[in-house]
């Protein structure tokens, strides 16, 4: 895939195909399975055809980068996405919209100085404002259950108790050795479904995945996917797809750190080839680098394996997994979207004092009031007044905290 960095095997240790590179892989899915599931039941996406197209690009990722670079849904516009019921249309003009700019900007090289020039709360404020989105979202599903049953209130509780004492999902429990808490959870949701509604696995038989193309034709759709879809998800990815996940990989990789104008390349070319055939947004991410070499993944063989697995489950049932998962348990698809929109949210952490955190708290509340596209227009303003303002003060006070 052009767009991404080469490795010369000579220096870089070749692809592993082990059971450690695999527990690896599974790091991310806490993010990924979430996003997935939730962006194919209320957009309309074929959940198939959306596996396969994320699994090609985790083997293409693999082999190229030779390293464990995540492929995983863009949070900003898979939170606006489930939060606001987007049509299938809106994010295929987003996600290409999305493609075609970070193409421009890693082909000309401004991708430091666009990441320089866009403040830090502003991006926290989208992060803490989309985050908290897709909790409220969850946590409404949560109100709709019974307390007592195989899909209720009480499941979703034990749920989330073991993945706070797990850390969100993240540490192993010692009788499942080098598989995630979050993967055992979610391959009990399908037991459950079983026990509560065994007829809905009747619709579940070999199908071929849907890649009718799509292309949004209406002024509608364009529009929404630049104000509701490019536009919030757009410094995220250059902060976190692009600027943090290769510095991270310099820190895990000394010497072989991917270049950001390469890495931008490579994320605008994964949506413009995949949006318009059925694939959601994708990118690659620093926390979910950090999950997979947290558990184990040293080398692209790590994300090549993950891959073939989302290829093979993708290919083999195709759409008739979007059937199945239309009845899947809300108890526990919902406490992972509140986990995956917390881990979101906790990103504003390092924003919570002085005007950085005036500057979030505006971004956050205008977000939560109306949509993401007019925070980040209301945040950019209040970031510039409170630059200036800054810049007016007499120079002993310019740097002291309010209050």
């Amino acid at each position: 895939m052009h767009g991404m960095t080469r490795v010369d095997t000579t220096t870089v240790e070749p692809l592993r195909f082990t059971w450690r590179e695999l527990s690896g892989s599974l790091g991310d899915l806490g993010t990924f399975l979430p996003l997935v599931l939730g962006m194919s039941l209320t957009c309309g996406f074929d959940l198939g055809t959306v596996l396969v197209w994320a699994g090609l690009l985790n083997v293409l990722s693999g082999w190229w980068l030779r390293q464990p670079i995540p492929v995983q849904p863009m949070k900003a516009i898979a939170a606006v996405a489930i939060t606001e019921r987007l049509l299938r249309q809106d994010l295929v003009a987003g996600g290409l919209l999305m493609g075609a700019a970070l193409i421009i900007l890693g082909a000309i090289g401004a991708v430091p100085w666009v990441a320089r020039h866009v403040p830090r709360p502003v991006v926290r404020g989208i992060q803490l404002g989309i985050g908290l989105k897709l909790a409220v979202t969850a946590l409404g599903w949560l109100h709709d259950l019974p307390w007592v049953s195989f899909d209720c209130v009480g499941v979703a509780a034990v749920f989330a108790v073991l993945l706070v004492l797990s850390r969100d999902g993240l540490r192993p429990l010692h009788w499942f050795r080098g598989v995630p808490v979050l993967l055992v959870f979610f391959a009990a949701g399908f037991l459950l479904l079983y026990l509560a509604n065994p007829q809905a696995y009747s619709a579940l038989h070999v199908a071929w995945p849907q890649f009718a193309l799509t292309w949004p034709t209406d002024v509608r759709s364009w529009a929404t996917g630049l104000t509701k879809v490019a536009v919030p998800q757009l410094p995220l990815t250059l902060l976190n797809s692009v600027v943090a996940v290769c510095a991270l990989s310099a820190d895990y990789f000394p010497g072989r750190g991917i270049p950001p104008g390469r890495m931008t390349v490579s994320v605008g070319l994964m949506n413009m080839v995949s949006v318009p055939f059925g694939g959601i947004p994708m990118c690659h991410g620093a926390g979910g680098l950090a999950a997979q070499y947290h558990f184990g993944a040293r080398t692209g063989g790590s994300v090549v394996m993950l891959g073939v697995l989302k290829i093979a489950a993708g290919l083999v049932f195709g759409a008739s997994l979007t059937a199945v998962l239309n009845d899947y348990p809300k108890s526990i698809l919902a406490v992972m979207l509140v986990f995956a929109g917390a881990s979101l949210a906790s990103a504003a952490r390092d924003c919570l004092r002085g005007v950085p955190l005036l500057v979030l708290a505006v971004t956050t509340a205008t977000i939560l009031l109306t949509n993401t596209a007019a925070g980040v227009v209301v945040g950019l303003v209040a970031a510039q007044t409170a630059a200036v303002a800054a810049g007016s003060a007499p120079p002993s006070q310019r740097n002291r905290p309010p209050g």
